[in-house]
């Protein structure tokens, strides 16, 4: 087929066949960002510590969040008497980590919550995150000591990151209801 010098002479002659093409064109979504490696720490070799140091760290200043860690990761072993203070690290992230949560939809005016299963990633993230905000909340101490604390509560499955997480199974559990408008 010849191209026209016509400008609309090109276009699809049916309605249908231009929503067709309409909708293709707007359904799609941009593309997922694709995840970077995160660097191990350097005395652990563990990423998971890595990531954690990254979330602790402000205005860049890494040597200052590694020593929280690393202090924070001593009083743990401390407080627990572990022998695998990475272990007792990650046992602390799995305890506090959420398996649901709820989102919100918009459906037909009313906004629902909706409980929806948290990929395992994600969970860490949000592990990670309410564990550095609870202990930047506990006022009074230096960081370091502070971190040391929420972690040694959350290794033994109590303080304000494990709340925070029983919370949002409780949410997720009470609109359990609205869980067919998940897509």
């Amino acid at each position: 087929m010849e191209r026209s010098s016509i400008p609309w002479a090109n276009e699809p002659t049916t309605r249908a066949a231009a929503t067709d093409e309409h909708a293709a064109h707007h359904t799609m979504r941009r593309r997922r960002a694709e995840s970077r490696p995160v660097p191990v720490d350097p005395r652990y070799h563990n990423p998971l510590l890595g990531r954690f140091t990254r979330i602790i760290m402000m205005d860049g200043k890494l040597a200052i969040a590694e020593r929280i860690v690393y202090g924070a990761l001593a009083r743990l072993q401390q407080q627990t008497g572990a022998t695998d203070v990475v272990g007792a690290f990650q046992q602390a992230l799995e305890n506090v980590r959420p398996s649901l949560e709820v989102k919100s939809r918009r459906v037909g005016g009313a906004t629902y919550q909706v409980p929806i299963e948290v990929r395992h990633e994600r969970g860490l993230s949000l592990a990670m995150r309410w564990v550095r905000d609870f202990a930047s909340s506990r006022k009074g101490r230096p960081m370091e000591q502070r971190l040391a604390e929420e972690l040694a509560e959350a290794y033994r499955g109590q303080g304000a990151a494990v709340k925070k997480k029983e919370d949002t199974h409780k949410m997720a559990e009470a609109n359990r209801a609205f869980a067919h408008y998940r897509w």
